[in-house]
């Protein structure tokens, strides 16, 4: 009998050992198990935090205080130059992709060189849309053309509101100076300027000849690349 109560007190023990054993392991938050590495005070790696805007987009026209421009001015170290032959009097245009609408009043040119000798006349920046259209242009620029060899803008007549969409910057100079005097800056693009591209959407070219202002339309399927081909490419230009 003796046996019988002396062991009967240890397994009840025993039990209860367990029981608690069991609940203090129900006991923690959710009941779920120490995950891995627990207890060695490491903690698992943050996620990394989301760059706003998708990523570094690279610089910006609104970084200088431009609307837009055909390209970083920081890489616009080319130049380019014609004779007076070459391009007096053909209206060369430089594609502009609007994203956004915006109030276009000037357009900024980067003017690499000037000859102090050039006889300037009849010198303009314009802006045509999609369709060939004129709807903005400057007054004779001549006098500007032959001081300053910096980037500057030159206002347009009337300002303009400029919805999304196709555009084409004019240039047309007049006029005689010497060859590789009278420069514009650009990029090294040369005739990769218009790879993929086709009439009526070429990036760079010029239309007609003779022109002594900006015609009231221009037909863009008659763009053409023959001068452009020899140099004559890839001005850079901006808007604010």
């Amino acid at each position: 009998m003796r046996t019988r109560t002396t062991t009967a007190p240890a397994g009840l023990a025993a039990l209860l050992a367990a029981a608690l054993f069991l609940s203090g392991c129900s006991a923690s938050p959710g009941g779920s198990k120490p995950g891995k590495g627990a207890g060695t005070g490491a903690s698992a790696p943050a996620s990394p935090a989301a760059v706003p805007g998708g990523g570094y987009e690279g610089p910006r026209p609104q970084d200088q205080n431009l609307l837009a421009w055909t390209g970083d001015p920081n890489d616009a170290g080319h130049v380019t130059a014609q004779s007076a032959a070459g391009v007096g009097g053909r209206v060369t245009l430089v594609r502009m992709v609007l994203r956004e609408q915006l109030t276009w009043s000037n357009i900024w040119l980067g003017l690499a060189g000037i000859d102090p000798n050039a006889r300037l006349s009849d010198c303009y920046l314009g802006v045509y849309d999609a369709r060939g259209t004129l709807v903005a242009s400057t007054a004779d620029i001549s006098p500007q053309l032959m001081t300053d060899a910096i980037a500057k803008p030159f206002p347009l007549a009337k300002p303009f509101t400029a919805p999304p969409g196709t555009y084409f910057v004019a240039l047309l100079l007049n006029g005689d100076w010497a060859t590789n005097a009278l420069t514009l800056k650009a990029t090294g693009a040369g005739i990769s300027v218009n790879a993929g591209l086709n009439p009526p959407s070429l990036r760079y070219s010029t239309v007609l000849t003779g022109q002594s202002s900006l015609p009231a339309a221009v037909n863009l399927a008659e763009q053409s690349t023959s001068t452009i081909n020899t140099g004559w490419a890839s001005q850079w230009y901006a808007i604010s």
